[in-house]
């Protein structure tokens, strides 16, 4: 995915909701909340669209971002009491491994070929079989989890001791990684996302009504 087309407001928008998409599918998970089926499977698609024609193509529609894109503006807006520091906290975090891995050439060799075989096993099941989620969750493991500092999730003690979630939770983590190197491939950098909030947020806004016409 290249050119200038990528690389404007709303491309980094799209790929910011999907990052904080991804962080709020976490949080759902480690706190037993209801995860919305649909959207999951948007995100933990994302994984495989590598090669996919434009941003919004990665998360299949705008429509799909409609729950990130919600968070994202309550994220950038003005009132305090609406922000999640919890998922800003995850998102910062995904953010500054994937600079750490962007310098790791063996890493980045890995996860694509990793992918690339998990994509074939997507292909047989058609959907996400536990198969699948193990092993996105081992990949994840294997890579983006060696890499410090680590994601600490919270949420319910019980929940967080199930290997259901856990593999959840990594492989959700993988989806959040994909956005984090979309981010940058779109030109997105911390200097953008502070002196360019107000026109990332009439982006989000705009993206919002689209995303609710789509429905």
């Amino acid at each position: 995915m290249s050119g200038t087309q990528n690389r404007t407001i709303r491309a980094r928008t799209i790929a910011l909701a999907g990052l904080f998409q991804v962080v709020q599918l976490v949080q759902q998970t480690g706190k037993g909340i209801f995860r919305d089926g649909d959207v999951t499977r948007a995100c933990l698609d994302s994984i495989f669209r590598t090669d996919a024609d434009s941003v919004e193509a990665v998360f299949d529609s705008v429509a799909s971002l409609r729950p990130g894109l919600e968070v994202l503006e309550a994220q950038l807006g003005s009132d305090n009491s609406r922000r999640d520091m919890e998922l800003t906290a995850y998102a910062i975090t995904l953010l500054h491994l994937e600079r750490k891995l962007a310098r790791n050439r063996v890493m980045l060799d890995t996860l694509g070929q990793g992918i690339a075989r998990i994509r074939t096993q997507v292909a047989f099941f058609e959907e996400y079989s536990p198969a699948v989620i193990a092993a996105l969750a081992e990949l994840y493991q294997q890579t983006i989890s060696t890499l410090t500092p680590r994601i600490m999730v919270h949420g319910e003690p019980v929940v967080l001791a199930s290997p259901d979630s856990q593999q959840m939770i990594r492989a959700l983590l993988l989806a959040g990684m994909r956005a984090a190197v979309l981010w940058r491939q779109c030109g997105g950098h911390r200097v953008r996302l502070i002196f360019g909030r107000k026109s990332m947020l009439a982006c989000c806004r705009e993206l919002l009504q689209e995303a609710r016409q789509r429905d």
